[in-house]
């Protein structure tokens, strides 16, 4: 394992951010990958050119090893929603889901529903936004083959049991969008059918490196409707349209970006050198420093208290009165965060250092010291 406090070094933004949640500054040796890599790609020279396509195998392998499933049920994504779409399109029968999911979810479902009529869409909607296993067992009926959810849910930042929904749903399909867990997250990815991730978050490998992978269950169930000519076997097929593909390369459209691939394959490294686990406890102590600050000057938090229940996510819930006034104390005093429909969400990284963390309980206890109560 790489050194832990070598790579925490490597975290050499500004002090002040805390909304990797929403976007993960990239890191040096992502930075300096591409930048080789476009140097290569300038060259001309095929063996450069072909140096840095070898890069998509290179991630293929890595999620594979990351998420413990063989590198051929994986496939490289434009993005996590690119994943999800595939999935959803293919689908047949009831999927169950929540409304409040982040819109690569329940947009691709509905959308999916009106194109194909294939998809009856069933709600789910809880009051604390949490989709427990509980909840789900409640609400599967006859006609349910499916369920989506988001493995940390970005509003609140409740982290889904994957292991509990895979034993109350049993044979049906479990599709997760997991860009808010992925890379930080020791989940039991094993008890999906569908994973979809991105890597411009915590992998801070920047946009265009997505990527899904398909369980055997999820490659006999869901039809590749959006399967492109790179989604066939052998060579390009000229003059003929095969079938697609029986493994996961038929939910593929076009050849990739192999730019995009360098930077994940990069990303990916780093994460799998330290370990998932190492950074999960490592994030643990971040989050609970900025509820530690919240408590302090009494902000109400609806994220999950326990670490089992939790990532890299804390959401604040102020007061209506109190939501513009926080947020201008966070905005003085150099902070960056996620502010909608009335929550605050702080998200830090493990990297995120000791001068963010004052910077956060200075802002706080400004707020506070102006407080109407």
């Amino acid at each position: 394992m790489t050194d832990l406090d070598a790579f925490l070094a490597t975290f050499d933004g500004e002090p002040g951010y805390l909304d990797w949640a929403a976007f993960g500054p990239l890191s040096p040796a992502v930075r300096a990958e591409a930048q080789a890599d476009t140097e290569l790609l300038g060259s001309g020279r095929p063996s450069s050119i072909g140096l840095v396509n070898e890069h998509a195998t290179a991630a293929v392998s890595l999620i594979g090893e990351l998420l413990h499933v063989d590198a051929s049920r994986v496939v490289l994504q434009p993005s996590t929603t690119h994943g999800l779409m595939q999935a959803m399109y293919g689908l047949t029968g009831g999927l169950l889901l929540g409304r409040g999911e982040f819109p690569s979810l329940t947009v691709a479902a509905t959308r999916a529903a009106d194109a194909l009529g294939h998809i009856e869409l069933q709600w789910l909607e809880p009051d604390d936004g949490f989709i427990t296993p509980e909840l789900v067992r409640d609400n599967l009926t006859d006609d349910t083959r499916a369920v989506a959810v988001s493995l940390v849910d970005f509003r609140t930042g409740y982290r889904t049991d994957l292991s509990a929904l895979r034993d109350v749903i049993g044979d049906r399909l479990l599709i997760v969008d997991a860009i808010q867990g992925f890379g930080i997250v020791d989940a039991d990815f094993g008890a999906a059918d569908v994973v979809c991730a991105n890597g411009y978050k915590w992998l801070r490998s920047g946009r265009g490196t997505g990527f899904a992978a398909f369980s055997d269950r999820a490659l006999e169930r869901i039809s590749p409707v959006l399967s492109g000519f790179s989604g066939t076997d052998g060579d390009l097929p000229l003059d003929v349209v095969p079938l697609p593909s029986t493994s996961a390369r038929a939910f593929t459209i076009s050849g990739g970006d192999n730019l995009a691939a360098a930077r994940l394959a990069t990303g990916l490294g780093e994460v799998r050198d330290i370990g998932v686990a190492t950074l999960q406890a490592e994030l643990a102590e971040r989050t609970r420093d900025v509820m530690f600050f919240a408590d302090r000057y009494e902000l109400p938090v609806v994220t999950p208290r326990d670490d089992r229940r939790r990532a890299g996510i804390v959401t604040l819930a102020p007061a209506p009165q109190d939501v513009a006034p926080l947020v201008a104390s966070l905005s003085n005093h150099g902070l960056t965060v996620t502010v909608r429909s009335g929550l605050v969400r702080v998200s830090p990284h493990v990297g995120t250092g000791a001068n963010t963390l004052r910077l956060f309980g200075d802002a706080l206890a400004a707020f506070s010291s102006a407080r109407v109560w």
